[in-house]
């Protein structure tokens, strides 16, 4: 399908239709039943950020299963994750909350830092499903101050797509690290005269903030460490420097997500780094982004066919750019019923919630107890594309599959289940270190640039 890493699911909603939503919100629902037995009885209330009206159909389809197994209704309400905030905040200020909120990593650390979400209720469900059977990572990401603070269910990270000919012909080797990956690239451009590596560069974008958070901490380079940011630190400065030998691999100036992914279907990047929502359009199965390689009219899947990836790029310390969303039960919900729905979609309709949008919904619940790998494998079996005509595995073979695995368990995020958090989020949305790189581009030293790009997230601590 045609996404971007950047785009958001859902345009926002007005503010206005926020507050009248909050209607259906569940105040004074009880926790359990009127004969006091415990069991989860009444409705649930779930926001979600998926409102496309496929992805709201799979989901509207999932709560109807529920409904019939349990008896418990459930109202599926559309709303942008921007909107949830506020909303959220304007409910629990006068009891309407929603049952269930489906949201973003950096959401579930502020809303547990204004006490709005029911941590004790998401532990008590992430152990019910058993804590073993998650993405470590992932619990990592919604674990604050020692406690889960939502339930883990699925994302998507960056990977690097690579023509194995292309790395062939040129006589390089498969890059496990920034290292070699910015070597590689460079001697792409240098022997065949394409670019080497193909990502979001264009100073103060949030292409740019993506492609410098995913190469940096891939380096082994850390934003912010308790309470102290370190983004001038040894690791950053070495990665501000192997980042510019990777944009200047590029013959075609700087890119941004749209502008990297076309060079790469063009066949004039030998490298991309993107998300996995790029998988159907190598493969020629997306007609809004169709591959455009010369080999590809002929040959439709060309580019899939000589696409390998790297899912992990340095495996002795992961750290895959990516994205998490979780499950959140509001303060003041619905508890029992809340837990109920969400073990139901994190296991009978697990797999049904993620086959809409394959490609970006990668699980992060890998399997159950009785079969650890259950659900990836699963994940593997969905068709991808407008019309999920072909799987994953079906183009690119089971070991991409495990490949894939290991990706998303490598999933993580500056501050990501620390208190720091917040700090990186404000980093990240107001684009801080991709206003301080073109420096980095005009010959200023690498030191002095993450020097800069340190006294700038200063400033944003200091705010708040």
């Amino acid at each position: 399908m045609t996404r971007t890493p950047t785009q958001r699911l859902v345009a926002p909603l007005a503010m206005a239709a926020v507050i009248g939503l909050l209607a259906g919100c569940s105040a004074g629902t009880p926790d359990t039943d009127d004969t006091g037995t415990g069991e989860a009885s009444g409705s649930v209330v779930f926001w979600t950020p998926q409102t496309t009206p496929d992805r709201l159909a799979a989901q509207e389809a999932v709560a109807a299963a529920f409904t019939e197994e349990t008896g418990i209704e459930v109202e599926v309400v559309p709303m942008a994750g921007a909107d949830q905030d506020q909303a959220l905040v304007t409910g629990s200020a006068t009891g309407d909350v929603p049952d269930v909120i489906l949201h973003s990593s950096s959401q579930t650390g502020a809303w547990t830092s204004q006490g709005l979400l029911d941590a004790d209720a998401a532990t008590a469900t992430v152990e019910t499903l058993g804590l073993d059977t998650f993405n470590e990572h992932a619990i990592d990401a919604v674990t604050i101050d020692d406690q889960i603070s939502a339930v883990p269910s699925d994302g998507w990270t960056h990977l690097i797509a690579y023509r194995a000919d292309l790395l062939e012909q040129a006589g390089v080797d498969v890059p496990t690290s920034v290292e070699e990956l910015a070597d590689a690239a460079t001697e792409v451009k240098e022997k065949l005269g394409i670019t080497g590596l193909a990502f979001g560069t264009q100073a103060g974008t949030a292409s740019a903030t993506e492609g410098i958070q995913s190469i940096f901490q891939s380096a082994g380079c850390d934003l912010v460490e308790d309470g102290e940011v370190t983004i001038d630190s040894d690791a950053c400065t070495e990665a501000a420097e192997q980042f510019l030998r990777l944009r200047d691999s590029s013959v075609a100036g700087d890119f941004d997500v749209t502008s990297a992914r076309a060079a790469y279907l063009n066949g004039d990047a030998a490298m991309l780094l993107f998300s996995t929502h790029i998988l159907d359009e190598l493969a020629g199965l997306d007609p809004a982004t169709p591959a455009t390689c010369p080999e590809c009219a002929a040959q439709p899947t060309f580019l899939a066919d000589n696409t390998e990836f790297i899912t992990v790029l340095d495996e002795d310390d992961p750290a895959q750019y990516g994205a998490i969303l979780s499950y959140g039960i509001p303060t003041g919900a619905n508890t029992a019923a809340a837990q109920k729905y969400i073990e139901y979609v994190m296991s009978t309709g697990y797999v049904d919630t993620l086959a809409v949008a394959t490609e970006g919904r990668i699980p992060l619940r890998n399997g159950s107890a009785d079969n650890p790998t259950e659900f990836i494998e699963a994940w593997g079996g969905l068709g991808i594309g407008p019309d999920q005509q072909k799987t994953s595995v079906d183009l690119y073979g089971e070991d991409f599959v495990d490949g894939m695995r290991d990706g998303i368990n490598s999933v993580y995020l500056w501050g990501m289940g620390t208190p720091d958090a917040t700090l990186a989020g404000l980093v990240s949305s107001q684009g801080v270190l991709s206003g301080q790189i073109e420096q980095l581009y005009n010959g200023v030293p690498a030191d002095e640039v993450t020097a800069a790009m340190k006294a700038a997230v200063e400033e944003v601590q200091a705010g708040l």
